[in-house]
C-alpha cells in the first residue's frame, strides 16, 4: 500500500523532557533540546537512529503478525523479521519497548488498528499523537486500515470510543495536519 508523503513529527515538552514523536528532519535547536525520542509505531524509526537518543517504542511485527494482519502465506514469510527497529533490537542504541498502557513521561499509549500503532494520551496538555491509524491524507482525519485484514473499520472505532473520556483538545497525527476534538468525535461517531 502507497501512503502520501504527507509526514508530521513533533517536538513535545513533557515534565522536565524534551520528547521527539515520530520525528523526522528535526532543526538543530529542537535537537539540542531533546532528551528522547516516542514512536507511535515502529515503522516510524524515520531519524529516530541518527539522533542517538533513548527510543520508546511499541515492538516491531513477528512474521505471525504479517500473516494475521494481512493474510499473507505463512510458508512466504515464516522465520523472517521485520526490518523496522532491526538497529535497535541488535542493541545498537538504548531501547524501551512498550504496548498499549502506561508509558513514561506521563503518557498512556491506547491500540489503534493494532498493538503497535498507537494513540498516544499526553494529560499533562491535553494531546493525543495518533499513528497511522488515524491519519489525514488530505480529507480530515480518518480512521486507515492500511490493507489490514483482521481488523474492520468498526473495531477501531470500538478501539477509540474510550478516548472520548479524556478531555482532549488537540490530536496530532503522524500524517497530516492537527485536529481538534470536533474530529476526533466525529471519526468515532461514525461506522
Amino acid at each position: 500500500m502507497s501512503w502520501p508523503e504527507l509526514v508530521s513529527s513533533y517536538g513535545i515538552a513533557l515534565r522536565d523532557e524534551f520528547v521527539l514523536f515520530d520525528p523526522l528532519a528535526v532543526p538543530d535547536e529542537l535537537r539540542d533540546r531533546a532528551t528522547a525520542v516516542v514512536l507511535t509505531a515502529p515503522y516510524h524509526e524515520r531519524d529516530a537512529r541518527e539522533l542517538g537518543l533513548p527510543v520508546h517504542t511499541p515492538p516491531a511485527d513477528s512474521w505471525e503478525d504479517w500473516v494475521a494482519k494481512f493474510g499473507v502465506d505463512p510458508e512466504r514469510v515464516r522465520g523472517m523479521e521485520s526490518e523496522d527497529l532491526d538497529w535497535l533490537r541488535a542493541g545498537e542504541g538504548e531501547g524501551h519497548f512498550h504496548g498499549p498502557g502506561a508509558w513514561p513521561f506521563g503518557i498512556t499509549a491506547y491500540a489503534g488498528r493494532e498493538d503497535n500503532d498507537l494513540i498516544l494520551w499526553l494529560p499533562a496538555i491535553n494531546v493525543l499523537v495518533t499513528g497511522d491509524s488515524l491519519s489525514d491524507f488530505g480529507g480530515g482525519l480518518e480512521i486507515q486500515l492500511g490493507g489490514r485484514k483482521h481488523v474492520t473499520r468498526e473495531d477501531v472505532v470500538q478501539r477509540l470510543r474510550p478516548l472520548l473520556e479524556l478531555p482532549v483538545e488537540l490530536v496530532l497525527p503522524a500524517h497530516g495536519e492537527p485536529a481538534n476534538r470536533a474530529a476526533l468525535e466525529q471519526v468515532c461517531a461514525s461506522s
